[in-house]
């Protein structure tokens, strides 16, 4: 298409004004550029270009510094931001600032002429959010990484900051799930209220919608006193519901009502209350698998899944790795460990390992290293031991994995709970919790023929109604 209009393209590289310049042109626009923010800031103040395409790093004037005075002074003049300083920070200060787009270099030049497009033929301009206070240090991001991978990440976040859009963020464990969240939380317009997280996997079923909704005095055994909820707590802020997939299939239906409706209310009372919340949701398993399963309502997916967020495993980033080890190097220092750093080898062999603990094992690796290693160089002979030996306890672990899996749970249910334990039942509380879903699944992989389902399970018929009846379990019969 042809395009209309000039463009103010301002980068200390001249290679890359010519190529900007030459590839606007052809798509038929007017192109003025300069190497310095003085420059392009004589032109918007003389009232020159439809648009801006600047770089950050310029040698009189950070571009970010500039951005709110061009929005100050042409507020109809979209800002295209570009920069080779590829961090979240980047990005998100970008967003900050009102930029209309955030381009990480080096960037497909057909992707820049078609946000160009876009941009004049009236998108909507993005207006700025409230800057954060969070500092713009590389010591204290909460992400870090430059690769391709993380700079889709972070251009979606960028986005995501002046919004109150639901977001359901998938990805491995260890890939830094709750990290995101929380920086949507930290950038976005509620940052000056709560920020409460709640790991589904850690609540006993029969205890989750009082601890997401609260409950009134009496309103079940044990309830001595009133107890108000995640929502309650979150009110105004953002509540991260991590490990979605987890939920039991009724209290999904309760949380897709107040999805749907904005209202809700506690256990034992029939007042609703409004929920003012944002809802940031994640999980390591696919829902998509799960509601064929019969697992996961399909409503409740497509009401959680407005934007979709995938979070790389490491070893597709494996060009982060120097990052990020020397960005957990310096926190292991700061909080009194020696000053470590790794050879050229020792970062070869980490670049080569599979990963599957991702960033978390990474992190726990410098830190092994920085307590454990003699020398100040850590020499591949080093990082060779430690990844043996997480190796074998992978190893160890993966011939248990159900097992493990449960001892996991239990841990985290214990340490949720601490002394505030039920009294009796939980022993069999945990075994109705495995139970249910194994005789759900079965089920279901008989296409609810409970004959079949009983032998599978070597159940007795009348043994298998029964659960069904207790546990409250619903029979999909397949279609005749």
């Amino acid at each position: 298409m042809s395009g209309e209009g000039t463009i103010l393209v301002a980068d200390d590289d001249a290679s890359i004004r010519k190529v900007v310049s030459q590839s606007l042109a052809r798509a038929g626009y007017a192109v003025r550029t300069t190497g310095t923010a003085a420059t392009l800031w004589q032109w918007i103040e003389a009232g020159e270009g439809d648009l801006v395409i600047t770089d950050v790093v310029m040698p009189d004037e950070d571009g970010l510094d500039l951005l709110p005075r061009i929005r100050k002074a042409r507020p109809d003049v979209p800002v295209i931001v570009m920069s080779a300083r590829n961090t979240m920070m980047t990005a998100l200060r970008a967003t900050e600032r009102g930029a209309y787009e955030y381009l990480p270099k080096p960037f497909d030049i057909n992707e820049l002429v078609s946000i160009v497009n876009r941009a004049l033929e009236g998108g909507a301009r993005r207006p700025p959010v409230a800057p954060s206070t969070r500092q713009d240090d590389d010591e204290v991001m909460p992400m870090v990484g430059r690769s391709a991978a993380m700079q889709d990440v972070y251009r979606v976040m960028g986005r995501l900051t002046a919004t109150d859009l639901t977001v359901l963020i998938s990805g491995e464990s260890g890939t830094g799930k709750e990290l995101v969240a929380r920086a949507l939380h930290d950038f976005g317009r509620r940052r000056n209220r709560p920020f409460v997280a709640v790991n589904m996997a850690a609540i006993p079923r029969e205890l989750i919608e009082s601890e997401l909704f609260g409950h009134e005095k009496g309103a079940f055994t044990g309830a001595t006193m009133r107890h108000g909820g995640k929502f309650e707590q979150a009110d105004g802020g953002t509540l991260f519901l991590d490990e979605i997939g987890d939920m039991p299939i009724e209290a999904q239906t309760r949380l897709l009502r107040v999805l749907q409706e904005g209202e809700y209310s506690a256990v034992g009372s029939r007042q609703a209350r409004r929920a003012d919340v944002r809802i940031v949701a994640a999980t390591h398993r696919s829902l998509r698998r799960l509601v064929d399963q019969g697992l996961f309502r399909e409503d409740l997916f497509y009401r959680l899944n407005v934007v979709p967020m995938r979070l790389p495993p490491l070893r597709e980033r494996t060009d982060d790795i120097p990052d990020l080890v020397r960005h957990f190097l310096l926190r292991a220092e700061k909080e009194g460990l020696p000053p470590k750093r790794l050879t050229g080898d020792a970062l070869k062999r980490l670049r080569e390992y599979r990963w599957p603990g991702n960033v978390r094992e990474l992190e726990n690796l410098m830190r092994r290293l920085a307590a454990l290693t003699a020398d100040e160089t850590v020499p591949a002979s080093a990082v060779e031991r430690e990844l043996a030996g997480d190796v074998r306890q992978q190893q160890i672990d993966g011939d248990n994995s159900l097992s493990g899996a449960v001892e996991r749970h239990l841990e985290a249910y214990f340490a949720a709970h601490g002394e505030a334990l039920p009294p009796d039942g939980v022993y069999q509380r945990i075994l109705n919790e495995v139970e249910r879903p194994l005789i759900a699944l079965s089920l279901r992989a008989t296409r609810g023929n409970q004959i079949k389902a009983a032998s599978l399970l070597g159940l007795n018929r009348n043994t298998l109604r029964k659960k069904i009846r207790e546990l409250q379990i619903e029979v999909v019969r397949a279609p005749k």
